[in-house]
C-alpha cells in the first residue's frame, strides 16, 4: 500500500483546496465521512484532543456540529453548519463557522470523491469570505492538524475493508 499525503495549495483569491487519496472505495470513505461513530475514531486534529460531540443531521438544510476537547487542558474548540448539497457517495457541500472564530467570517466546504482502481481522491475546496482569513488559515498549523486526522482516517479505512 502506499503512503498518501495531504497536499494543501491555494487557488484564486479566497480558496484552499486539500487533496488527499485513499485505498479505500468512495462509498467507504463518504461513509467514515458522514457516519458519527466513525467520524469520532479520525477528525481528533493534533495529538491530545478528541471529538467530544459529533452531530451529523446529513440532508440538505441539516445541520451538523463538532466540539474538540483537549484531554489534558479541559479548552474546547467548537464549530458547526448546515448542508447545502449532498449527492452520496460524491459530494458535500456545507457551511463551516467556528465558535470562537479564529479566522474572519465563516467559510463554504465542497468535499468532492472520486475513484479509480479502488482509490478514492479526497478533494475538499474551502472558499474563505475574503483573502485574509484564506491567508489566516493557510499560515495556521492546521495542515499538519488535518494531515494527522486524515492519516487516522487512512487507518479506520483500512479496518472497515477488512470487515
Amino acid at each position: 500500500m502506499y503512503r498518501h499525503t495531504l497536499e494543501v495549495a491555494p487557488k484564486g483569491e479566497r480558496e484552499l483546496v486539500m487533496t488527499r487519496r485513499f485505498d479505500a472505495p468512495k462509498a467507504l470513505v463518504f461513509r467514515a465521512l458522514t457516519e458519527p461513530h466513525l467520524v469520532k475514531r479520525w477528525l481528533l486534529g493534533p495529538d491530545g484532543w478528541i471529538l467530544s460531540v459529533c452531530e451529523i443531521d446529513l440532508q440538505v438544510d441539516g445541520a451538523y456540529r463538532y466540539v474538540w476537547t483537549h484531554a489534558e487542558r479541559g479548552e474546547e474548540m467548537g464549530m458547526g453548519g448546515r448542508y447545502l448539497e449532498i449527492e452520496r457517495p460524491d459530494l458535500i457541500v456545507h457551511t463551516e463557522r467556528f465558535d470562537m472564530s479564529w479566522y474572519p467570517g465563516s467559510a463554504i466546504v465542497t468535499t468532492r470523491l472520486t475513484e479509480a482502481a479502488g482509490v478514492t481522491t479526497f478533494e475538499i475546496t474551502i472558499t474563505y469570505e475574503s483573502t485574509e482569513a484564506r491567508d489566516i488559515v493557510a499560515a495556521s498549523p492546521m495542515r499538519e492538524g488535518a494531515g494527522a486526522s486524515y492519516d487516522r482516517l487512512d487507518g479506520v479505512l483500512a479496518g472497515l475493508a477488512t470487515v
